[in-house]
Parts: C-alpha cells; sequence; structure tokens
C-alpha cells in the first residue's frame, strides 16, 4: 500500500475540551490537512521537541529515546496505518541495523517518537480521503463525498455531541468556518459526526 507523507503543520490548544489539543499533520506534496485531538501531555511532549526546549528532567519520550539509543535502536518511521471508529492508529518502525521491527503506539505518542528521531510520518490514502480535509485556494472542504441535501440521515442516537439536529448542509458550512478560524478540533468533531453519517 503506498505511504503518503506527511509533516506537522500545527498545535492548537482546545477551545471547547479542557485539556485536549489539536495536532495539524499536512500532506507532503498536497494540499490535505489531517487533524489529530491529543492530550495536554503529548501535546507538550511534541511542542517542546519542535520548539528544541530542554526539560530539566528528561520527560518520558525522552526516557524512551535514550534507552533505545543506549541499546542502537533507532526509529526509521512512523506510519498512522488505520482510522476504526475515529481512533487512529499508529506504528513505529524500529531497527537496531540487523533487524526491524513494528511496535504498535498510540498516534499521539508515536508522532512525539517520532520528532525525537527526526525520522519521517506516513499514512495511507484510504486515512487521507476519510478524515482529511483539503485547502482548495482559501477554503476547506471536507473530503468525503457527501450525501445530497435530500438524503440527509440521523446520526446514532445518543451522540455526545450537538450536531444530530443539524443538516448535512449546515454541517458542511459549520466545518468551513471551524477551519478558517483554525479550530481543528472543533473540525475534527465535525467530520466525526458526517462519517457516522456516510457509515448509517
Amino acid at each position: 500500500m503506498k505511504k503518503i507523507k506527511l509533516d506537522i503543520v500545527g498545535l492548537s490548544y482546545s477551545q471547547t475540551q479542557s485539556g485536549a489539543y489539536a495536532l495539524v499533520l499536512g500532506e507532503v506534496s498536497g494540499r490535505r490537512r489531517l487533524p489529530i485531538i491529543i492530550g495536554s501531555f503529548e501535546a507538550q511532549a511534541i511542542a517542546i521537541e519542535i520548539e528544541k526546549m530542554t526539560p530539566s528532567r528528561p520527560l518520558t519520550h525522552d526516557l524512551f529515546k535514550s534507552f533505545a539509543q543506549a541499546y542502537s535502536i533507532n526509529i526509521q518511521e512512523v506510519i498512522i496505518y488505520n482510522l476504526v471508529d475515529g481512533i487512529f492508529y499508529a506504528k513505529l518502525i524500529c531497527s537496531d541495523g540487523k533487524k526491524t521491527t513494528e511496535i504498535d503506539a498510540r498516534t499521539s505518542d508515536a508522532i512525539a517518537m517520532a520528532v525525537r528521531f527526526s525520522c519521517p510520518i506516513y499514512t495511507h490514502e484510504f486515512i487521507l480521503s476519510t478524515a482529511g480535509i483539503v485547502i482548495e485556494g482559501n477554503d476547506f472542504v471536507y473530503l468525503e463525498n457527501l450525501s445530497e441535501p435530500g438524503e440527509e440521515k440521523q446520526a446514532a442516537a445518543g451522540s455526545v455531541n450537538n450536531y444530530t439536529s443539524l443538516s448535512t448542509d449546515e454541517l458542511k458550512n459549520l466545518l468551513k468556518d471551524a477551519l478558517n478560524e483554525e479550530a481543528y478540533e472543533k473540525a475534527a468533531k465535525i467530520r466525526d459526526e458526517l462519517n457516522k453519517r456516510k457509515a448509517s
């Protein structure tokens, strides 16, 4: 399966969910963006390394890097390989020069390690097609083939967000507004609601 290279293009504090951050990955050779909601600890671990700050004591990800290097293990790449029920799955491709091993990891932890080992981050086309958002000119467009106005379907009962009562067109407009405001966490929730409707 063809791999698509990603870069970190943004990391912002959630305005609506306490303790959450939106990590935005961008397609290196395209205009698509992949927003992923992560916790504050992982966001801090990623930000500290990107900004080249040195904490007074090693963070957990720094400890893991030191441990790996002590045994001549290098992370060659990170792959976000699956998306199930709104949860991204990632793995570290590690090598000691003789043997290559794949290690399952939370996506946020995998990216925190990727920035420490300066290794590339990849995903697959079906993930970008399902959960990505593309920028066309100054406008943001949802990637999924959305239903026509007369074909809207209700999301599953008991949804935890307030988007179930809105029409598909209203959700699409809200998504564009959220992206224009760089409210990626809100955009991800709207995207998930649209995905539920398409799957139902």
